[in-house]
């Protein structure tokens, strides 16, 4: 069912209000070039973004040279930040040698949230991101410092983002035995070309009241159907200074990745609309996701991914998505559907909690 870009949504198991996309700001500050944009750019989306209701903004400390998404950001909303939900995250390095300047410990975190402050020229943040797991700081840890934080007004909303689904779970449940405050969102790399989170994250997601916030909903650009078989190269780390070659080292150019595409391509044929508004408005179809980050260059572009939420994908090719762009099951989930469930409920149907 179409929908409009201010018909907002609540954030998980939270009261805020936010719209059915989020304008992502990775090209603010990169400087102009393969996949950056420029600041009179960046200023076009931001007005175009919200003058039509939209009200989610994401960004990051990492974002940027030194900084500067958060710093256009801040400049471009100046004026009018109260209407917007904004989203930061840490965790990445921001002064690579300084062994505390990174990584999901209190002090990091608190030096991060003051920076981004500074750099947002606003003095608190809507919604605060752990950026990624780092596999070394105690949960009780970032779990009071998040809290501290929220009382302390500076932080409003807490959600994390590229978390092994088991931890997301744990801290969540110890944050609310604890009275801590508990997380409303998890962003994570979610499109036809990556569905692997349906196995374990989105589930826990929808069990442990996190609205998904989908990155990289059109697989990096590869679902938009600009690659060819011809671009099926290895990639290098030695270069990475374009969209393509980043999408040939980490592995988004594959010969099954480039079918998916291919398939959304003729979908969005049969529809008359763009590949790009065909694949955004299928990560729209699951009921967890709450708003996918669209990750724009230019205003052309934005305009375009506004225009996935008048697609209405029929069952049929739908259908066809899936299929194509189906994962294997893993162990356990593999084991508990058919005919595990026959000898769980004596084929008795159950409804399936919504």
């Amino acid at each position: 069912m179409p929908i409009a870009l201010d018909d907002y949504r609540l954030l998980g198991r939270s009261g805020l209000r936010v719209s059915p996309l989020a304008l992502g700001t990775m090209t603010f500050g990169v400087g102009a070039g393969s996949w950056g944009s420029t600041e009179d750019e960046a200023q076009a989306m931001v007005d175009m973004f919200l003058d039509r209701g939209g009200n989610f903004i994401d960004t990051a400390d990492f974002y940027g040279q030194m900084g500067a998404s958060e710093e256009w950001l801040g400049r471009l909303v100046k004026g009018r930040r109260e209407p917007v939900v904004i989203s930061t995250k840490y965790s990445l390095t921001t002064r690579p040698g300084d062994p505390n300047a990174s990584g999901n410990h209190r002090k990091n975190m608190v030096r991060s949230v003051e920076d981004s402050l500074r750099r947002l020229q606003t003095d608190y943040i809507d919604l605060l991101y752990l950026h990624m797991w780092d596999f070394r700081t105690p949960v009780d840890e970032i779990l009071r410092a998040f809290d501290d934080l929220v009382r302390q007004g500076k932080v409003l909303y807490i959600g994390l983002s590229d978390t092994p689904a088991w931890q997301a779970s744990r801290m969540q449940a110890i944050a609310e035995v604890r009275g801590w405050t508990q997380f409303c969102a998890l962003q994570i790399c979610y499109s036809l070309i990556e569905r692997t989170v349906e196995r374990e994250l989105i589930p826990m997601a929808k069990e442990m009241g996190l609205g998904v916030s989908p990155w990289a909903p059109l697989g990096q650009g590869v679902l938009t159907g600009k690659y060819s078989r011809a671009d099926l190269q290895p990639g290098s780390m030695d270069d990475i200074s374009t969209r393509k070659a980043i999408n040939a080292v980490t592995g988004r150019l594959t010969e099954k990745n480039l079918l998916i595409a291919d398939t959304v391509v003729a979908v969005a044929k049969e529809l008359g609309c763009t590949a790009a508004q065909v694949a955004l408005a299928w990560t729209l179809t699951n009921p967890t996701v709450a708003s996918p980050v669209v990750g724009v260059r230019t205003p052309a572009q934005l305009e375009d991914n506004l225009g996935a939420l008048a697609i209405d994908i029929p069952a049929e090719l739908l259908a066809k998505l899936n299929e194509v762009s189906a994962v294997p099951p893993v162990f356990p989930i593999d084991v508990l559907k058919s005919p595990a469930e026959g000898m769980m409920f004596g084929n008795v149907r159950v409804q399936e909690r919504p």
